[in-house]
């Protein structure tokens, strides 16, 4: 799964200039034609370490789980748990 991410994230970047130009003139028969996954909306947040798509957390690019277990482990600067 987190291949064929990278590899739509490839595809969005390569057709982001053609696809803006075709909705800009409002030529969609042309807009149909390219690939699926040139769509930036089929584009999914993913963990960057396990690719897990459920929990993520954008600001850190982590899922909830890997999250956690890096921050007990000390290894997110400037994030310590909470006690009072």
């Amino acid at each position: 799964m987190k291949a064929r991410q990278r590899k739509r994230e490839r595809m969005v970047a390569r057709y982001a200039e053609k696809r803006a130009l075709l909705l800009s003139e409002g030529r969609y028969e042309e807009l149909q034609k390219l690939p699926r996954n040139a769509s930036p909306v089929r584009l999914r947040n993913r963990c960057n370490i396990t690719g897990r798509p459920r929990g993520y957390m954008r600001e850190f690019g982590l899922c909830r789980n890997m999250f956690r277990q890096m921050a007990s482990d000390g290894k997110i600067p400037g994030v310590t748990k909470a006690s009072w």
